[in-house]
This record gives structure tokens, sequence and C-alpha cells, in this order.
């Protein structure tokens, strides 16, 4: 017999939680090292990644069991499509109602992380919409999505935290966007004008990053 799912308002709940923390993992990160490595910018992206890497993990095992641990609405929608000629998976209204709390809760994780390093929420004034960094964001994207649906059909979905994880931290490095692979963390990063990801060689910013 399954056990009866959360309710919705807890999903809902456990997704802004959860992509609150992440966002301000991200920020917070990339905050701390821009602070402790002012002058290497290789180190920033290090130590930025590996905070990244490290949280999501922490936080798609605390919140999984909960929502999904979905943090990103590519991933409610896939779960939608996937599941909508079997019953399973999030309904079309579900979809909706987690890419706004996940949307809300970057924003909140962004305003989080500015707040703890007292450096003020502004609209972030950094140019990184370039042609590369749309390709970066597709293959990225891509192959999350990839990444998690192989492992919930193979039956290895309680993998798929440190799977997730480490995707995402690789991602950071063999992609010119450093990989926000999720629109939410997209609208997220908007709110603050610091740099937590590196940005490619040629980019007129420096560091900054997301899932």
């Amino acid at each position: 017999m399954r056990p009866t799912p959360p309710s919705l308002p807890r999903r809902l709940l456990a997704e802004f939680l959860g992509t609150a923390l992440l966002v301000a993992v991200v920020v917070g990160s990339g905050i701390a090292a821009q602070q402790l490595s002012p002058h290497d910018v290789g180190l920033q992206l290090l130590e930025n990644s590996t905070a990244t890497v490290l949280g999501l993990t922490v936080l798609i095992l605390l919140f999984g069991p909960l929502s999904g641990a979905h943090f990103n609405p590519v991933v409610s929608a896939a779960d939608w499509w996937l599941g909508r000629r079997t019953g399973h998976g999030l309904t079309l209204p579900d979809v909706g109602a987690y890419s706004l709390v996940q949307v809300l809760g970057a924003i909140a994780g962004s305003v989080l992380a500015n707040a703890m390093f007292e450096v003020g929420t502004s609209i972030s004034t950094k140019d990184r919409a370039t042609g590369g960094h749309l390709l970066a964001e597709v293959v990225a994207t891509t192959f999350l999505l990839v990444l998690i649906f192989a492992l919930v059909r193979s039956g290895r979905g309680a993998i798929a935290a440190p799977a997730v994880g480490a995707y995402i931290g690789a991602a950071y490095w063999f992609t010119s966007s450093t990989a926000f692979a999720n629109p939410a963390v997209t609208i997220g990063r908007v709110f603050s004008d610091t740099q937590p990801r590196s940005s490619p060689p040629n980019s007129s910013a420096s560091p900054s990053v997301s899932v």
C-alpha cells in the first residue's frame, strides 16, 4: 500500500524553502568566495561550486521526501509531462503552483544572502546574455533532466541527491554560463548585483553561478 503523499500546501512550502535555501547557498557562497579570494577568480569558482554541490545534495535529501525537491520549474514541468498518461507525478495546476513558489523562493534566497553579507539588495547590472551562455544553459538543463529521469526510470532515485549535486558541480566548470540550469534561480539571481559565479574569459563580468 502506497503511503499518502504530503498535502499540496506542505509540498509548496517545501519547494519554497528548498529553493530559497539553494539560492542563499549559491549567492552567499559566491559573495564569501569573492571576499576571501578577491584576486583569484578560479579559486572563487572552486569555493562557490563546492558549497553549491554540498548544499544542493543536503537540500535534496531534506526536502525530497516532501515535495520531490524539484527547486526548478523545468523539472516540475518534466515531471508532469512524463506522468500525464499514467496519472503519476504532478498535475498541470500543481506545476503552476510549484513554479510560482520556486520563483518566489529564489528571490527570497537572494535577498537573504544579500542581507547576511550586508551588501544590500539591488537589481543586477551584470550583462551575461550571449549566444554562448544560452547554448550552455540549454546543454546544462537538458542533461540535468536526462540524469534525473534516467535515475528514476532505472530505479536508482535513491542516489539522485549526490548524482545531481555532482553534475551541477561539474557543470559549473564545463559550461560558459556556470550552469544555472534553472529558470527560478536565474530570476532570483537578478535580485543581487554581486558576482557569486565565475564568468567566461571574454565576459565583462567576473564571478557568478547556480542550479
